[in-house]
């Protein structure tokens, strides 16, 4: 667990101090787009910060390559290098994108080259449990097949949710540890060494997702753009992919005891049918959605527009803050909730202790009139629009066209409506005095 928390916090490190310099030059650059009819920020911001991630991504492989007991995952599997393989082209694809604006389809034949790189080498799924049935081996191309749908299925849905300063880095990194601590429970509890390499994706997305968050948290100072969302929806769908298709469920030795036992023992195996989809279900549902409502308009799949589910909490009243954090807790739930099924008796206390939190913490953001306060001796610690002192007024009239963002700053926010085009990437809406 040591070498795991190291490679975390160097991944995390390196993302961190690299996001400044990789402001800088974005805007030297000039990957700093005018403000366009379909954005909702006020200022033009940066893209590009996928280019800190993926050092952040390199950073945490190479540390890990030379650790004692993680080395071990890079002499007895390929999937790390094939991971970095299939990252490195989404990412290239990626920062062309932010720069020039590619056209859709070719970045989606991008995504289904890069998850094709990644089965070449080895990253694939071999195999499924289904219930009632039980193991089932795929053939070559089911196998294929079933890898570059669910990787193109994982970055378009991380990249559709991408709308809100922080929104995506948050969700992927509560998703990832969720997922690490199943694939680490599968590998140090039942002692099955294929599930190491999902526990060290997981461990190095929250890292690059934790790196980024200061920077990118509202009002963002830089976005992740296609770089970053497209990059960190691959490593989420490669761990997935690597402890789903490649765990063989026959060496937990789950079929003893009397059948009651056997089917509840069982719960650990089909879980990963279930957690990948857990994952990335509210962006999942936010793509479908978007797919149903553009195609009944008669519009592309592809028009981006400001319907999305993050743009609707932000219509019906919710601050920036507040939507993004009520999509955190959404996540948390539906993830550790998931997970609470594949643990044990001894760990069960913490996974509900989280969905506990969860719950609490959503209901009391989601009540109309409740704004969170953090208690004095924390006040530093927080934003000024949770400090008891500096609290921000707010006019909640029935328009719901003007608030008061941060402490004396009268400022009239223009409410998101639906229908109209909308953003491709994260957003910021606040207001900044300067570009910085």
């Amino acid at each position: 667990m040591r070498e795991y928390l190291l490679t975390l916090c160097i991944t995390a490190a390196v993302t961190y101090l690299l996001t400044g310099p990789v402001r800088k030059f974005a805007i030297v650059a000039g990957a700093m787009p005018e403000i366009r009819a379909r954005d909702v920020h006020r200022e033009p911001t940066p893209r590009l910060g996928g280019i800190a991630m993926f050092f952040g991504l390199c950073a945490g492989l190479l540390v890990a390559d030379h650790l004692t007991n993680l080395s071990e995952v890079f002499e007895k599997s390929n999937e790390p290098r094939a991971l970095l393989s299939g990252a490195a082209l989404i990412w290239l694809i990626g920062v062309l994108d932010d720069k020039f604006e590619i056209d859709a389809l070719i970045k989606l034949g991008g995504q289904m080259i890069a998850a094709g790189v990644m089965v070449v080498q080895g990253l694939t799924i071999l195999w499924i449990p289904v219930p009632g049935v039980g193991t089932v081996a795929l053939t070559q191309w089911q196998g294929t097949l079933l890898t570059v749908a669910l990787v193109v299925i994982t970055i378009n849905a991380v990249n559709f949710v991408d709308g809100l300063d922080g929104l995506a880095a948050g969700m992927v990194c509560i998703a990832a540890a969720a997922f690490f601590m199943y694939a680490y429970r599968i590998w140090y509890s039942y002692g099955i060494e294929a599930a190491a390499p999902a526990s060290l994706f997981a461990v190095i997305l929250m890292g690059m997702c934790l790196g980024f968050l200061p920077h990118n948290m509202h009002p963002a100072r830089i976005f992740m753009g296609d770089s970053g969302s497209m990059l960190i929806g691959l490593v989420l769908a490669a761990g997935a992919i690597s402890v789903t298709g490649q765990v063989d469920p026959d060496l937990m030795n789950l079929f003893s005891g009397s059948e009651r036992n056997s089917v509840h023992q069982m719960v650990p195996v089909y879980i990963p049918l279930v957690m990948p989809l857990t994952i990335i279900a509210i962006p999942a549902a936010d793509l479908i959605l978007a797919i149903v409502r553009r195609t009944w308009r008669g519009q592309s799949p592809f028009a981006a527009d400001r319907g999305h589910l993050h743009h609707r909490l932000l219509e019906i009243g919710h601050s920036h803050s507040r939507a993004v954090l009520i999509m955190y807790f959404f996540s948390a739930l539906i993830a550790f909730g998931a997970l609470a099924y594949s643990v044990n008796a001894a760990s069960m206390w913490i996974v509900l202790s989280v969905v506990f939190l969860s719950a609490i913490g959503l209901v009391l953001l989601l009540l109309p009139r409740f704004t969170p306060r953090a208690p004095r001796w924390a006040e530093s610690l927080v934003p000024p629009r949770y400090r008891r002192r500096k609290a921000a007024a707010a006019d909640e009239g029935a328009a719901g066209a003007e608030a008061v963002e941060g402490a004396g700053e009268g400022e009239e926010r223009v409410p998101v409506t639906v229908g109209v085009s909308g953003v491709n990437g994260a957003t910021a809406v606040g207001h900044r005095t300067r570009t910085r």
